[in-house]
């Protein structure tokens, strides 16, 4: 079996390009907060309509990296604000600030709490597809042994020591490989499908152990 063509490495690539990529998908959050601020100070009249933009930004962070950052980018968001109203002379009134503070925190906690259970999904996910990979894997290395240690025993029953000799030799390193190639640091199973506990554990740890590019 050629680990690049695995299963798991088809699901690693299959993840949402924020996962795979989480330095750009901070540089477009920031970008986009920068954007929507900026022109916000700039254009006058238009921070109302302009602050509904701070969705963009405070749901590409809850969706990349969670709950706590959802609720993080929702802070950055009303940060911003407060610094509008601080330089403006249209401030929100009271039901203004509910209805724009309100909406961006609940939406970086729902979508954060969403993101984390669709993670902790998919690292069941590849732990199961991990599970049955090592059993078919066991099934190879069982048959690989008992097909070897067969052949000795004909072997030596036949009096061929020497040839004998040499296949266990030969079994014994092929099984070598097997095991290595399937519980190796460069095997087939990712690190966090190597503790069936991590699969459990609560999210906030980046999955499948893919390159944060």
């Amino acid at each position: 079996m050629v680990l690049e063509d695995s299963p798991l490495d088809d699901t690693r690539r299959r993840e949402p390009w924020f996962e795979l990529h989480p330095v750009l998908a901070t540089s477009v959050s920031v970008a986009l907060f920068v954007t929507v601020f900026v022109l916000s100070i700039t254009l006058d009249g238009s921070a109302d309509s302009l602050s509904v933009l701070y969705v963009l930004p405070v749901s590409l962070v809850a969706f990349a990296f969670g709950v706590r950052a959802g609720l993080a980018a929702g802070g950055v968001a009303v940060v911003c604000l407060l610094i509008w109203a601080a330089t403006s002379d249209q401030p929100f009134d009271a039901l203004g600030w509910v209805t724009h503070i309100v909406p961006l925190l609940l939406l970086g906690l729902l979508v954060g709490a969403s993101s984390d259970r669709i993670r902790a999904a998919r690292r069941a996910e590849r732990y199961a597809l991990a599970v049955a990979l090592l059993q078919r894997e066991a099934a190879e290395i069982n048959d690989s042994v008992v097909q070897g240690l067969a052949a000795a025993k004909w072997l030596l029953e036949s009096g061929q020591v020497d040839r004998a000799v040499s296949v266990l030799d030969d079994t014994a390193e092929q099984a070598q490989g097997l095991v290595s190639r399937v519980l190796g640091a460069g095997g087939l199973l990712a690190d966090d499908v190597r503790n069936p506990m991590l699969v459990m554990r609560s999210p906030g740890r980046r999955p499948g152990g893919a390159a944060a590019d």
